[in-house]
C-alpha cells in the first residue's frame, strides 16, 4: 500500500497547448498542485523541428518516465501547430501506454472567460468566437454548470464544438476567443486531473486536430 501511494505521488500529468503563434508544455505532480512547470515560446517556420527540440529541453528523461496522463488542446488555433502537437501527444501516449485526453482551445479558455465576464453568476450559456480573415467565424457554445457536491466550483460543458458559422446570433451572449498560454496550460492540467478514473489506454487513436476550415483559409 505504501509503495502504491509513493508511485501515485510520483506521477506527472503532461499538458501540450498551442495558439495562433505560440506553443507550450506544462507538467504537474498529481499530489502537488503547486508543482507546475512551464515552457512557452513563439514558433517560426521551422516549427516541426523546433517543437521536438524544445520539448526535449523542457522535460528530462526521468520526468518523462513519470508521465502517466497527457492532456492536449486540439484547436481551433494555427492549423500546423495544432496538427504537430497532436502528433507529439499521440506518439508519447502510444509509446508510454498512457491515457491521452483532448479539449478544444475554446473549452480550455471558457472558464476563464466566464469568470472574467461574471457569466457564472447568471448560470447560462454563451458562445466563444474567432473571426476569420476572409469571411465568417469559428464559434463554440459553452454552458455554465455547478456541481451539487462542489457548489463553489465552476464547471462548464461544451455544448457545441467549435465550428464555422457565417454570422453570430446577436440575441445570444458572445465573447471573442482570448488565448493565454500559461492560464490555458494550467486549465488543461486541471481538466485532465478532474478525470481520475480513465482506463482507456488506446485513447490516443481518437484524438485528432480540430480545425473547422481548410488550412489555407
Amino acid at each position: 500500500m505504501q509503495n502504491q501511494l509513493t508511485n501515485i505521488s510520483n506521477q506527472l500529468t503532461l499538458a501540450i497547448h498551442s495558439t495562433d503563434n505560440t506553443y507550450g508544455f506544462a507538467y504537474r505532480n498529481k499530489s502537488d498542485f503547486d508543482s507546475d512547470n512551464f515552457f512557452i515560446t513563439k514558433f517560426d517556420n521551422d516549427l516541426c523541428n523546433n517543437l521536438i527540440v524544445d520539448f526535449n529541453k523542457f522535460i528530462t528523461k526521468e520526468n518523462l518516465e513519470r508521465v502517466n496522463k497527457i492532456s492536449v488542446s486540439i484547436g481551433p488555433a494555427n492549423f500546423n501547430a495544432s496538427r504537430l502537437i497532436v502528433v507529439l501527444a499521440r506518439t508519447i501516449s502510444q509509446q508510454k501506454n498512457c491515457p491521452l485526453e483532448s479539449f478544444s482551445s475554446f473549452e480550455v479558455m471558457s472558464k476563464r472567460i466566464a469568470l472574467r465576464n461574471n457569466i457564472y453568476k447568471k448560470n447560462k450559456s454563451f458562445w466563444i468566437y474567432k473571426k476569420l480573415k476572409r469571411k465568417g467565424f469559428i464559434a463554440g457554445k459553452y454552458e455554465v454548470c455547478i456541481s451539487e457536491q462542489e457548489s463553489k466550483k465552476l464547471l462548464l460543458k461544451e455544448k457545441v464544438i467549435p465550428k464555422m458559422v457565417q454570422e453570430l446570433d446577436n440575441k445570444e451572449t458572445n465573447f471573442q476567443a482570448n488565448y493565454d498560454d500559461k492560464q490555458d496550460l494550467k486549465e488543461l492540467l486541471n481538466l485532465s486531473n478532474k478525470k481520475q478514473n480513465i482506463s482507456n489506454f488506446n485513447s490516443w487513436e481518437k484524438v485528432l486536430p480540430l480545425y473547422p476550415i481548410s488550412p489555407i483559409n
